[in-house]
């Protein structure tokens, strides 16, 4: 089976985001990962995870006022300033963390802003966190949203962030890969996958529709799982998805999706 990571903003949200971690290890989970862990002192999360024998997997850049409706904010040309004081924030975390890779959240297009403008900026920004990040021995990823989800976010498709990576040319920057904002973006998720693995460094999941969890929709996830291992991909798989009830009523999906053999 692939190596699975908890994301504590979604799984386990019935109680405070601090116990989640006991939770998550108690399930079985060797990793974990969330959206951001800047609301909490760097030292009291380090002790969670230690006390539970847990990996931080990932976590997100600094990405604007989340609260507000922000998802991000390297595309715009008006906030680089306050990315690259997020670059060094982020860096501090990861480190005390022992996080090895974070993502870069590329934001919402404003509807009057032109395109290439948009491009200019987070190719520039993603240049800068890049090299700061590879300095630190962290790895700096960019993830594709669908946008049904975020309308007008500026990365879609796997094809599009590729292409702002070979522009960028910058060999610590990854791709991370969520196959349920792909299955609704692009489909042909296990050829898309291995066409590019040497480029992606994180696979996430939940299936499709309703982003519950694995087996509750149309991604035949036990395909998906055995092709990974095929296809020898390395990395973590963060498990962001809904869950339908209780986490723990729905983790049944481990056993159920276990890897299916290939097809002779």
């Amino acid at each position: 089976m692939p190596k699975f990571a908890a994301n504590l903003t979604m799984l386990f949200n019935e109680v405070d985001f601090l116990d989640r971690f006991a939770l998550a290890a108690q399930a079985g989970f060797k990793g974990v990962e969330y959206l951001f862990p800047y609301a909490y002192p760097k030292q009291q999360l380090a002790d969670r995870l230690k006390q539970n024998g847990l990996v931080q997997v990932l976590h997100n850049l600094p990405a604007g006022a989340w609260d507000k409706g922000e998802r991000g904010i390297a595309c715009l040309p008006d906030r680089v300033n306050e990315f690259r004081d997020g670059v060094g924030k982020a860096i501090e975390y990861a480190t005390a963390l022992g996080c090895k890779q974070v993502n870069c959240l590329a934001g919402v297009a404003p509807a009057s802003a032109a395109y290439e403008k948009l491009r200019e900026t987070l190719g520039a920004n993603l240049k800068y966190a890049a090299g700061e990040l590879k300095a630190a021995g962290i790895r700096l990823l960019i993830e594709p949203i669908n946008t049904r989800d975020i309308p007008n976010f500026y990365l879609n498709t796997t094809r599009q962030t590729l292409g702002i990576m070979a522009d960028v040319g910058a060999d610590n920057l990854w791709l991370q890969y969520d196959a349920y904002h792909m299955q609704i973006m692009e489909g042909d998720l296990a050829h898309t996958i291995e066409t590019n693995l040497a480029r992606i460094a994180h696979v996430q999941i939940a299936d499709n529709p309703g982003r519950h969890e694995p087996g509750t929709g149309e991604i035949n996830y036990g395909f998906l799982f055995g092709h990974l291992e095929r296809i020898g991909y390395r990395g973590w798989v963060g498990c962001e998805y809904k869950p339908a009830d209780k986490t723990q009523a729905g983790l049944g999906w481990m056993k159920d999706c276990a890897p299916q053999p290939a097809v002779a």
